[in-house]
This record gives structure tokens, sequence and C-alpha cells, in this order.
């Protein structure tokens, strides 16, 4: 019984002196999955933008991000970032927390946009893309959707259905920031 005791008083040490102030010392999975920042290196929005273009007309398909098969929305959004080796999170609501909120009206090419699912009532991220067009056009985005398009088409925002399920705009493009004459 001592034994048992001082091996447990000894791994209790070594936990507190591995471990200040009782800290846990692991991520839960969520934690360590979880992306609030997202780095874009040298992938500029145009490249971005671009490569989501050419997978227009590839069919949905919930929960993928093969595009042999199809993609849901935010498995769209991942494909296209994975490609360019940028790390993003793997589901729409996941999003929520990625840091740069821009009004809509600044929105610009590559910029996130984020919706509610196809219940309105229910405020928390669902369906999302990326902003496709230039900021003297209408605002539009590219997605993959199971609506009536079914797959990844470009969609114009100024749309009751869409204003109605509108949350936020992410910009994660560094160069987004510079203001243009």
């Amino acid at each position: 019984m001592w034994k048992q005791l001082n091996m447990l008083v000894f791994i209790g040490m070594l936990y507190a002196c591995d471990n200040p102030g009782n800290a846990p010392t692991r991520l839960t999975p969520y934690q360590a999955e979880h992306i609030i920042h997202i780095e874009t290196g040298e992938t500029t929005p145009q490249q971005m933008v671009n490569f989501a273009c050419s997978l227009e007309g590839t069919p949905y398909l919930y929960g993928s991000i093969d595009p042999q098969k199809g993609f849901d929305c935010s498995g769209f959004v991942t494909y296209v970032f994975n490609h360019f080796n940028v790390k993003v999170p793997r589901t729409s609501v996941d999003f929520t927390p990625v840091e740069h909120e821009i009004e809509l009206k600044d929105a610009k090419l590559g910029d996130l946009i984020l919706f509610t699912g196809t219940d309105t009532t229910v405020r928390v991220v669902g369906h999302m893309g990326i902003i496709s067009s230039l900021p003297q056009e209408p605002l539009r985005f590219i997605h993959s959707t199971s609506g009536k398009a079914y797959g990844v088409t470009e969609t114009d925002f100024h749309s009751i259905y869409y204003e109605s399920r509108y949350i936020k705009t992410i910009r994660i493009f560094p160069q987004n920031n510079q203001v243009t004459k």
C-alpha cells in the first residue's frame, strides 16, 4: 500500500513540476484544430478566387472535400485554401471566431462571407463562400450550394434569401487592408 501511495505522490509531484499552476497539459482535439487566424502567405486574393472559379460546376456533396465526388460549402473552401497550403477550419461554424471581421460594405475579393444554415431563425453559421467580386461591382460570392444551383456556383449576394441569412464577413488577406485610390 505504501508503495502505491508513494507512486501516486511521485506522479503528482511530476505533474505539479511539469504543470505550474495546474494548467491543462494537453489541448483537446477541438482546441488543437481550432484556427482563429488564417495565414495566407504569398497567395493573393486573385489567385485564390481564380482557382475557386475553376471549380465551378463541381456537384454538391455533404461532408466532402473531394472534387471528384463534390463539395459541401466548407469542403469547397477547405479544398481551395488547402490547394495553396493555407490551413483553415473544416466546418463553416468553426469559421465563426476567425479573425478579422469587417463591414459587408468593405468586402473585397477573397474575403470570406458567412451565413446561417437554411433556417434563418437559428443565428449560427451554417453556410459560407468566398467573395468573388471587385469592390466597384455588385457583391457576389462563390460557394457550393445544396440549393437550386446544386454545386459550386457564383451567386449574387443581394437577394432576400442570402441577405436574410448573412452573419458576417471575414478579412483574411492582409493586402485587402490596403487603401486603394
